[in-house]
């Protein structure tokens, strides 16, 4: 059927449409009747033309109500926290604002599949290792020990030369053949970047071919000398794939040089740090695998630099050795390294330690610090019977066979938290553990150096229970004398403690135990004490426990820190090679602290013997002052810490500050029990309901009003997932305030004037209508109601006493929460719960201050002045105890100029700006001193402080003390390790043979490792204490003298302080620009 007509495009209007449009700026136009431009598109029957004809229409319905809307605007809504103004209010802008939490980045996490059952059979995964750990363990360590010596050689000549030099030296990386010292040179005349080691008698060390005399010519073919070398610096330096080489260069000088000497180097394949003057050079390899490994495994130069400095030297020291690539490898044998500095009878404590008098017990106490991280996951990847550990047991984490038998027998565990402080870990027990074999781990270390403990860490398979934590903790217990006493630090230690003697009898044998709690003293971080109730901040505070120093119970967040890197590739390994590879880490990080435990312990005790002094002179003047008062503060105090027994009476708590003044309830007790007197005196009532019923009810309205606006806030933010019914809110509102209104014609007649005047409207919503209260009369109307006035003025300041308690309750709360929400919720419905938490305690805050911000207005209304008692509360002042205050604009500025003329100002001049601190010159808000207390209380408040500066004394000379004995221990320790490996050398059946005689070297070495770390310790001990930003540029220790290394040693380029530590070039600029 043929077509009658063309077929029209998509989208296109039919013959004859017509279409009306208009622009936003016609919408805006004043008047309301003004016509509308709008147009009719004619199209012609063939659809090839179309006409356009425009006309005027009148504006439809909606176009004039907007322009309606827009030439009358309604007027702007009410502040939130002000009611619709009876009172004029200046003080708007310091409102709480409340900082409603937003969504943030979860993490997805896959399926995966179940673990399988222990008790069904299963094949061993790798079964090449499961037959070399069961079988051919030894063997390999044999001959791995083998290597260390010279291999049945014994004192043969060079098999190189026909001399008869003696045979003492081998390279590491080209082959171990055993040449002369000639030879060794002649063999790496072109391989100058190999490691040397030579026979010393006892064990090979490492040289250098510097030492060797091997030079490394430039700008000539391979062995051609030049005529007229020209010699590069003395500290020249290559940075080479095994390592950091100091090497003696020569550049070509002669009559046939053609290039710079940077140039030379490029062609050699050393790429030179700069062309004027090159010293340091980094050989094309390592630039290629550091760019490879920057991209796949995101490693940055620091992290692959310190990687070059530990193949130099593993133990800290320069010129190099091997000894610490030995412990980095995922070695099949590697056991937990003990902290040097902790108390151990019978290797580092006097015979006598044991009677020592009450004030040195401080010396003896062993500190612990326990916590869980939640980022070393593990997927439900393999399993313990196809992916066994190669040493499980041996060094940190606990026996994973016990370990698993005693949490199958445990069942399902709820701890109920007591505290306020800790309302959110409750979600511990349900942390998000779908798809995870282990949702973290448990750790115990070292309180004071951050040391891992031994058999002291533990998966946790679903939250923070305590079975988790109570089997951990007594398998560290296995490794510390019972002697000693323990201060245990844990963020929970509040609740955890509570029968934790009935639980540790109930663990398996192998680490069964019963505690004597007097030797034990539970304490909580300093950190995290500040988010718990003032309870737990007096009971289990560092700051007030005996013999605790200055421990702060926080290093183990440190470490979290460290293991937070290898977090993401043991997620997807399978439990073994988890345990191995975090055990390695772990031995690592505990290898680096001994290195480095003679720099923190000086640093520790100069810092300690300053504040010590500084402390002691405050506390002396302190005491002067209150010279009278002091000896019964230091009784109450004494009495405080005196042993007592469990059922004698409770000491009063020094540290605590009694609550003053009555609060809402009591004071309404004690004004209607006044009224009942005088109608029993036989008073005329003016009405049935009493003067005070009517003051109470127009606070309890006002009280209804804020919540009313805070839920509001909270519904239009869509910050919660609860349902709010406000219109029944404000239905019920409505009829008191009409109850109110009938009141006020009888008490406060005054209030209906000021309320004609001020000539509400009709559509007001409920919580803003102004209620004028008493406090709220003019000056003229209060006149006639003198007795209502002062009914409200005490009810007045027993409001702003429960609010500023209740505020400070509310903030305690939200700091934990938040650091809760940051720390262990990682996904999306986790995310989801924490922010409605904080969201609806973030509303009681703002419930909190607004209250006492309008009674403090009230107040001042009422007796016409500022009141004392009471402060002024700013947004500013309402923060937690920890927050420092928000630095204004004007003082960044100043602090801004301040940076950029520093070179001009003097050093250590300090900024008069109050507004700008650092958290160690933080001063905590107002609102945690207390409020309300009258002049006959500030004897308590000076009690209080002198109490807590006291402590803060004794602290401090404990911390010299305990650092002092630290001290001691340190080189004493290490000779027991020293003296463990020279009687493990000793103790060779047969030495000689072969393997013996690497086993014999083996000790020698390690003997010789700890012997070294003593003399450092040493050194770094009774070293000068130099000037702040000067460094002691010593020469580096070598772990063998210079008729062991078989070299001479020269001076090291780099400069090193007496504590250790490798100076940066920008500190070796500013002590140049010092020095001259």
């Amino acid at each position: 059927m043929p077509k009658t007509g063309r077929s029209r495009p998509f989208g296109a209007p039919p013959p004859g449409s017509a279409s009306i449009s208009f622009t936003l700026d016609e919408v805006d136009l004043p008047q309301e009747m003004e016509p509308l431009n709008s147009f009719v598109d004619k199209v012609s029957d063939d659809g090839r033309r179309a006409t356009r004809v425009f006309h005027k229409l009148d504006p439809p319905s909606p176009v004039k109500a907007t322009r309606r809307a827009m030439q009358n605007p309604p007027p702007p809504p009410p502040l939130l926290d002000v009611p619709m103004a009876a009172v004029a209010d200046d003080n708007t802008e310091e409102s709480y604002t409340m900082l409603l939490d937003a969504e943030d980045d979860d993490e997805d996490v896959a399926e995966a599949s179940t673990e399988p059952l222990a008790d069904n059979p299963q094949n061993v995964t790798d079964q090449a290792m499961q037959e070399w750990s069961s079988e051919h363990r030894d063997g390999f360590l044999r001959v791995l020990l083998w290597h260390d010596g010279r291999k049945g050689m014994g004192d043969r000549g060079c098999r190189r030369c026909t001399q008869s030099s003696p045979a003492q030296y081998r390279c590491a990386d080209c082959g171990d053949e055993l040449v002369c010292k000639t030879c060794c040179c002649a063999m790496h005349e072109e391989h100058p970047l190999h490691w040397i080691e030579m026979w010393n008698g006892q064990f090979f060390a490492r040289v250098s071919l510097k030492s060797l005399g091997v030079r490394v010519q430039m700008g000539h073919r391979p062995r051609e000398r030049c005529s007229a070398p020209t010699p590069a610096y003395s500290d020249f330096t290559v940075l080479h794939l095994n390592g950091i080489h100091s090497v003696n260069v020569d550049f070509c000088g002669c009559h046939l040089r053609q290039d710079a000497f940077y140039i030379q180097l490029l062609r050699r394949g050393w790429y030179p740090a700069t062309t004027t003057s090159p010293r340091t050079v980094a050989t094309f390899q390592t630039l290629d695998t550091f760019h490879t490994l920057s991209l796949k495994g995101k490693i940055t130069a620091y992290d692959y630099y310190g990687t070059l400095e530990h193949l130099t030297n593993g133990s800290g020291v320069k010129p190099p050795d091997r000894y610490k690539s030995l412990l980095r490898e995922r070695s099949q044998a590697n056991f937990a390294v003990r902290c040097p500095a902790c108390p151990r009878p019978e290797v580092n404590l006097p015979p006598d330690w044991q009677s020592a008098p009450p004030e040195m017990q401080c010396l003896y106490i062993m500190f612990i610090a326990i916590d869980a991280c939640f980022r070393l996951k593990r997927r439900m990847i393999s399993s313990w019977l196809k992916d066994p550990g190669l040493g499980t047991g041996w060094a940190y984490f606990v026996e994973w066979m016990w370990y698993r038998d005693y949490l199958a027998s445990t069942g399902v565990q709820k701890e109920i938290s007591t505290c306020t402080g800790l309302a959110a870990l409750d979600h511990a027990n349900t942390k998000f553990s779908r798809g995870y074999a282990v949702t973290g781990v448990a750790m115990c270390i070292c309180a004071r150096h951050e040391f891992v403990l031994p058999n002291g860490v533990g998966d946790l398979q679903k939250g923070e229970r305590y079975a988790n934590i109570d089997y951990i903790f007594a398998s560290v217990l296995r490794h510390i004398s019972r002697l000693l006493r323990l201060m245990l630090s844990y963020d929970i230690a509040c609740q955890w403690w509570k029968h934790l003697k009935e639980r540790l009898l109930n663990l398996p044998p192998l680490i069964r135990l019963s505690l004597v709690f007097a030797m034990i003293r539970f304490v909580i971080p300093k950190m995290h004490i500040k988010a718990h109730t003032l309870a737990c901040q007096l009971l289990f505070s560092l700051y007030f426990a005996l013999g605790s120093g200055q421990t702060d119970g926080e290093g183990i967040e440190r470490l979290w820190a460290m293991c937070g890197a290898v977090a993401a590739s043991t997620k997807l390994s399978g439990p073994g090679a988890r345990a191995d590879q975090l055990d390695d880490h772990w031995g690592f990080w505990n290898w680096m602290k001994t290195v480095g435990l003679a720099a923190l312990l000086r640093r520790r005790l100069d810092a300690a013997l300053l504040e010590r002094e500084k402390q002691e002179a405050a506390f002396a003047h302190f005491s002067a002052q209150q010279a009278d008062r002091v000896p019964a503060w230091l009784a109450m105090v004494n009495a405080f810490e005196a042993p007592r027994t469990d059922d004698g009476p409770e000491p009063l708590n020094p540290y605590e500050a009694t609550v003053n003044g009555l609060n809402e309830d009591q004071v309404r007790k004690t004004l209607e029990a006044d009224e009942a007197r005088e109608l029993a005196t036989g008073a005329p009532r003016i009405h049935d309901v009493s003067p005070v019923t009517f003051v109470t009810l127009g606070l309890d309205i006002e009280e209804m009003q804020r919540k009313i606006r805070v839920q509001n806030e909270l519904q239009r933010a869509e910050s919660t997932t609860r349902k709010i019914n406000l219109a029944d809110m404000r239905r019920d509102l409505n009829k008191s305030i009409q109850r109110l209104r009938t009141l006020q014609a009888t008490y406060t007649p005054g209030a209906l004037v000021q309320l004609a005047a001020i000539n509400v409207p009709q559509d007001v919503m409920a919580e803003d209508v102004p209620l004028v209260l008493p406090s709220d009369l003019a000056p003229t109307h209060r006149r006639t109601c003198a007795n209502i006035l002062a009914i409200e003025q005490p009810l007045r300041e027993a409001q702003c006493r429960v609010a500023i308690a209740q505020l400070r309750n509310q903030l305690h709360i939200k700091a934990r929460l938040l650091r809760y929400k940051k720390n262990h919720s990682r996904h999306q419905a986790q995310n989801t719960r924490s922010r409605g938490v904080i969201n609806r305690n973030e509303s009681k805050v703002k419930q909190r201050a607004d209250k006492y911000q309008a009674c403090r207005r009230a107040l001042c209304n009422l007796r016409g002045t500022e009141p004392d008692a009471f402060p002024e509360l700013r947004k500013r002042d309402i923060r937690c105890m920890d927050d420092v205050p928000t630095p204004t604009s004007e003082a960044v500025d100043r602090v801004k100029e301040a940076r950029r003329s520093k070179r001009e100002a003097e050093l250590g001049r300090e900024s008069d700006d109050d507004d700008v601190r650092g958290e160690s010159r933080r001063v905590a808000s107002w609102i945690w001193h207390g409020t309300g207390a009258a002049d006959s209380d500030m004897e308590e408040a000076l009690r209080v402080e002198w109490c807590k500066a006291y402590a803060r004394v004794r602290r401090w000379r404990e911390e010299v003390l305990i650092l002092q004995e630290e001290w001691r221990r340190l080189p004493i320790s290490l000779q027991y390790e020293a003296d463990r490996w020279k009687h493990r050398a000793s103790s060779v059946s047969d030495p000689d043979d072969a393997t013996a005689e690497g086993k014999v070297a083996y000790g020698r070495k390690q003997e010789r490792v700890y012997l070294d770390l003593i003399h450092r310790a040493e050194i770094t001990r009774t070293e000068k204490k130099l000037k702040r930003g000067f460094s002691r540029r010593t020469r580096a220790a070598s772990m063998a003298s210079d008729e062991n290394n078989g070299g001479d040693e020269t001076e090291g380029s780099e400069a090193e302080d007496g504590r250790g530590d490798v100076d940066s070039e920008e500190e070796e600029e500013e002590d140049d620009d010092a020095l001259q």
